[in-house]
């Protein structure tokens, strides 16, 4: 292992690699050996900052349904336990629920593991590590990683014990708990969601149990759910809830069994969307806008933290609307459930945090991004709604949405990519100071936001640089017919006079 490129497994506060052969040009970077060398830096990380022996640790490990899942489980289990600690094998867990292991009673396990590499194609893997603080943060894995590549670990007199356990039914059995009593059917109280048809479309990832252990148990009749069985092929769709296909699957799903309510889990239930009773998505600023009203109405004048490309409708919606703060960050879940924990603890109340993507976080939560506990709630006020006699996406009937909204990719051709970036962002504030009805949107924490004010393009349009990779994201979003080819008309003749920009993908639109 002496010339093994550890860093290059990490991504952000997550591990991910090659798992399996097949793809042209990907080598294999995480193999079985790799896996039990990471089980083993756990332990020993843990060791370190919980200041406990291996032998008193009891690690939790569950996977999703990826090919190479089984193999790297029992790969990762041999290495915990080779240096003395306990292991719980959950087998198909999800990667909230990997968390839960750690603070749930009869459980509270000191760390655990989710052998995920969520949306992402066949041959990949990872691994999320989590305490009971909750997910580790980059630095962390970054000392993982040291720990591995250092790979001296003293081996165990015993090997720690194994055990197995059912513990995706105790964690869906708290959505059960919890969607009765907070329901309160005057009727049906065990089964609040009687008379509701309910499909959901797990994308053969880890989210089926929603079905037999949730929705059944309450009463829902999810007669046309589809796609429920673990399948690392993904033979169906990929298993992404911001993907056209999946989303237009399950909108299909809903339309032709009449069901009242859709709803999509990526493959490892962090993220989630639904669909209403007429197909319609209710994904990115919608599902923002639905989830915002019910967090607002439980906590008057909060603050929602969202990342940086939601719409200018979604703010009004907020502000005037339901008389909220929003507070648009950075892309990236991490970025923006760390950015809601800091304002309760600079005294500024916020109690959620989610993003375009579907990863959604509650304070009520431990700032857990949950898709199953997402889509709880939204079930909770389905049903609630119905008993009014209402519907739920009359929540959200005053949400102003775009014309159009369309994301480009600008590849950037050079290698230090961040740098050129950045100078090509600044170029840009330059050139906008130019034009007399563009204007940069102040408070923003990410590239640059510009308000494009004329009538002819009455919309926004927001420049960043990728987290990881070569390429400078561009979301322009329009109020009116054509406004956004009008918009990057415009910024096509500012990207002509920049360098090592392959800007292409602009010229489509226009």
């Amino acid at each position: 292992m002496q010339n093994f490129n550890w860093t290059k497994l990490q991504n952000g506060s997550d591990i991910r690699g090659i798992a399996l052969e097949g793809v042209p040009n990907e080598k294999v970077n995480l193999t079985p050996e790799i896996a039990t060398i990471l089980g083993k830096s756990f332990v020993s990380w843990l060791v370190q900052k919980l200041n406990k022996p291996a032998a008193e640790l009891t690690i939790a490990i569950g996977r999703d349904s990826r090919l190479s899942g089984p193999t790297l489980m029992q790969a990762v289990i041999e290495g915990i336990a080779s240096v003395g600690a306990a292991v719980y094998d959950f087998d198909m867990a999800s990667t909230p629920a990997m968390f839960m292991s750690t603070i749930t009673p009869g459980f509270d396990c000191d760390g655990a593991i989710m052998l995920t590499a969520s949306h992402l194609p066949f041959n990949r893997n990872g691994l999320k590590f989590f305490t009971a603080k909750g997910g580790l943060q980059k630095q962390d894995i970054t000392e993982i990683l040291t720990l591995a590549q250092s790979n001296y670990f003293e081996p165990a007199s015993s090997p720690g014990k194994l055990t197995k356990h059912d513990f995706i039914s105790v964690y869906a059995n708290q959505f059960v708990t919890k969607i009765r009593e907070a329901v309160n059917h005057p009727d049906n109280f065990e089964q609040p969601l009687k008379g509701l048809k309910i499909v959901v479309d797990a994308g053969n990832g880890a989210g089926g149990f929603y079905v037999d252990k949730v929705l059944k148990p309450l009463g829902a009749d999810t007669t046309g759910s589809q796609f429920l069985e673990p399948d690392g092929t993904f033979p169906n769709h990929v298993p992404n809830p911001e993907d056209k296909q999946a989303m237009q699957s399950i909108c299909q799903a809903v339309i032709e069994h009449k069901a009242d309510f859709g709803i999509i889990f990526d493959t490892d239930v962090d993220r989630s969307a639904a669909v209403d009773r007429v197909g319609k998505e209710l994904n990115r600023n919608r599902l923002i806008a639905l989830i915002s009203a019910i967090v607002l109405k439980e906590h008057p004048g909060s603050t929602i933290v969202t990342d940086s490309i939601t719409s200018d409708g979604l703010t009004q919606f907020i502000e005037q609307d339901l008389k909220g703060i929003h507070h648009r960050f950075k892309r990236g879940y991490k970025n923006v459930i760390d950015e809601s924990i800091r304002l309760n603890e600079a005294g500024q109340e916020s109690w959620l945090a989610i993003e375009t993507s579907g990863h959604g976080a509650l304070k009520e939560n431990y700032f857990l991004d949950d898709g199953a506990y997402l889509v709880s709630k939204l079930l909770i006020e389905l049903a609630k709604s119905k008993l009014a006699n209402q519907s739920l996406p009359d929540l959200i009937a005053n949400l102003k949405e775009p014309e159009e909204s369309v994301e480009f990719r600008i590849k950037l051709g050079v290698d230090d990519f961040k740098a050129h970036g950045s100078r090509v962002i600044e170029q840009l504030q330059e050139f906008v100071s130019t034009q007399a009805d563009w204007k940069i949107v102040p408070n923003n924490y990410e590239g640059l936001r510009i308000s494009c004010t004329s009538a002819c393009e009455s919309g926004w349009f927001l420049l960043r640089l990728s987290l990881h990779d070569p390429v400078m994201p561009l979301n322009v979003e329009s109020n009116v017919k054509g406004g956004v080819a009008h918009i990057v008309a415009r910024l096509l003749a500012f990207f002509q006079t920049t360098e090592s920009l392959d800007f292409s993908a602009l010229s489509i639109s226009v």
